[in-house]
């Protein structure tokens, strides 16, 4: 019979006051709780965070893009057709898009 709960282990350390300190500072770099921080540290060792700041322009053009084909497949879903000025929109999208990539935003100045 498989256990209705799944086995925990708990283990207590201490911390010095510089050590917490950094520990909080460095789970929110990470915008974790420490906790989660301190448990993702012992298991991996390494905990990578990535700034999406740098990504809002792409994030933005990809919800077009992909609110722009939902609405061509409802369409032709409804309607068994597909307008070209429907196919030509997107399109036009999809080069803004590809203009905000070669500008390449996502470098460190």
């Amino acid at each position: 019979m498989a256990r209705k709960y799944k086995q925990v282990h708990r283990k207590e350390i201490d911390f010095s006051l510089e050590e917490w300190a950094e520990v909080e500072r460095r789970a929110a770099v990470c915008h974790t709780k420490t906790g989660t921080y301190i448990r993702h540290m012992a298991v991996h060792g390494e905990m990578n965070y990535y700034d999406m700041e740098k990504f809002i322009p792409l994030l933005n053009g990809m919800r077009i893009i992909s609110n722009n084909i939902n609405q061509i497949a409802k369409k032709a879903n409804e309607t068994n057709n597909i307008y070209a000025g429907d196919v030509e929109k997107l399109r036009e999208e999809v080069s803004k898009l590809s203009h905000t990539l070669s500008q390449n935003p996502f470098t460190e100045q």
